[in-house]
């Protein structure tokens, strides 16, 4: 079955990529030590939870300098990583004594820039207030690296050009599919299976085994989509010149000995967009590096010049008129406002002062937040909740099932983090391995 040939045909080139690459499993090069089983054992209640991305471990050396680093800090000789309120205190000091000088230095200055440095330097400030980098992804079927949306469909069509030349008429079918936009796409699909139908159909039709290459609905259907000619040339056609015109023209000879026609047009048919996966981008932040708040354009269904845009119109707009609105009038101006995202920015405080931090499409489900935070938990199956910060509580049954978009979690949300019933007790809340990140600020 074409399905199936599909998926054997990602696991072959993933196993002939990490070859080259001299790696046999998951982040294990040949030469290197295999890495030590996972100390905890995979639960049977959790399905489909978020898994944090395995980093790599710190060296001796440097949970040496850090702890060292930490200690000279708080003034204080430890020998491990302080996540304790009042380091996280000290910190905070420190950031804000670091920004008052900045400012003084500042104010003290010269002042007689250009009025170009003075824009360079706002949209450089602009970028520094980004409350993350960027939205980034993962594609499994083609490789480990977590990069922008677009730098992976341009990954992706690279990986399937260069298995053109090995399996043609199957990569075909995936380059029109992942390389062409949707609309078109489809519309190359119907017609391409119309003409392979047509001849499986009826194999004594010399009609339907030529094809002028000059004919409108070949032009503006077939043509335009990238990988149609490639598929036709592994489904046995061949261009060649008649009456001074060039057509496609089939014969049973010409097809790819692996290939049928069947087994094209069903290929064809179950082809599907390689899969690219939202990564969290997961942080652990301190309350200082938690003022960042502008979103980055990533984040928007519009692009930064209609953002800017609109927010000058809305302010504009409230400046003109300071009226009492309805309940229906807010709720457009939010629903108006929510449309415009495309992903959400969900921290959570906990009540040790540090936060967590991660990116999630608007219309994933709360329970999707719900378990990426458990998944970053140290007892990971303790009860807690997620508590807005006017106190609004999230129920656990009727709420998991909900989008972010449907509970106007969008585009930032701030939970509160709490323990519950019997877990109420315990004081220690994210993973060791996780609380290592704090030391990138």
């Amino acid at each position: 079955m074409a399905p199936s040939k599909i998926k054997n045909f990602f696991l072959k080139k993933r196993a002939e990529a990490k070859l080259k690459l001299g790696v046999t499993g998951p982040g294990r090069k040949l030469n290197s030590e295999a890495p030590p089983p996972s100390a905890k054992a995979s639960s049977s209640k959790q399905k489909d939870v978020y898994i944090p991305p395995k980093r790599s471990e710190l060296s001796a050396e440097a949970k040496a300098a850090a702890n060292a680093a930490l200690a000279r800090f708080e003034g204080k000789d430890k020998k491990e990583f302080n996540t304790s309120l009042a380091a996280i205190r000290a910190q905070v000091r420190k950031e804000l004594e670091a920004e008052k000088k900045a400012k003084e230095a500042g104010h003290s200055s010269d002042h007689g820039e250009t009025g170009d440095q003075d824009t360079a330097q706002e949209a450089a400030a602009s970028r520094q207030d980004y409350a993350v980098r960027g939205v980034f992804f993962r594609c499994p079927m083609i490789g480990d690296e977590i990069l922008p949306y677009k730098e992976w469909k341009g990954r992706i069509k690279e990986f399937l050009y260069e298995q053109l030349a090995a399996d043609r008429g199957l990569t075909a079918c995936l380059i029109i599919y992942n390389c062409n936009p949707k609309d078109k796409a489809e519309l190359c699909i119907e017609t391409l299976t119309k003409c392979i139908e047509n001849i499986v159909n009826n194999p004594n039709e010399e009609k339907y085994k030529k094809i002028r290459m000059t004919n409108r609905m070949f032009c503006d259907k077939i043509k335009v989509c990238e990988g149609s000619l490639d598929f036709l040339h592994a489904a046995g056609f061949v261009e060649i010149e008649l009456d001074n015109e060039p057509h496609l023209i089939w014969s049973e000879d010409n097809i790819d000995p692996e290939c049928s026609l069947e087994v094209l047009l069903e290929a064809l048919k179950a082809a599907e967009p390689i899969p690219v996966e939202l990564d969290r981008n997961l942080q652990v932040l301190l309350p200082s590096q938690v003022k960042q708040s502008n979103l980055p354009p990533d984040f928007f269904r519009i692009s930064p010049e209609e953002i800017k845009r609109e927010q000058q119109l809305r302010t504009e707009a409230l400046e003109q008129a300071q009226i009492l609105k309805t309940k229906a009038m807010r709720e457009r101006e939010e629903l108006r406002t929510v449309n415009r995202y495309k992903f959400s920015l969900v921290r959570v405080r906990f009540p040790n002062g540090v936060y967590l931090q991660g990116t999630f499409s608007v219309y994933e489900k709360f329970g999707q937040v719900y378990e990426f935070v458990q998944s970053c938990l140290m007892h990971e199956s303790a009860e807690f909740s997620l508590v807005l910060p006017g106190g609004q509580k999230f129920d656990v049954q009727e709420d998991l099932d909900k989008t972010l978009y449907d509970l106007r979690l969008v585009p930032t949300v701030v939970f509160n983090f709490m323990y519950e019933n019997e877990s109420k007790n315990l004081t220690d809340f994210l993973k060791e391995e996780l609380m290592l990140l704090i030391q990138s600020f």
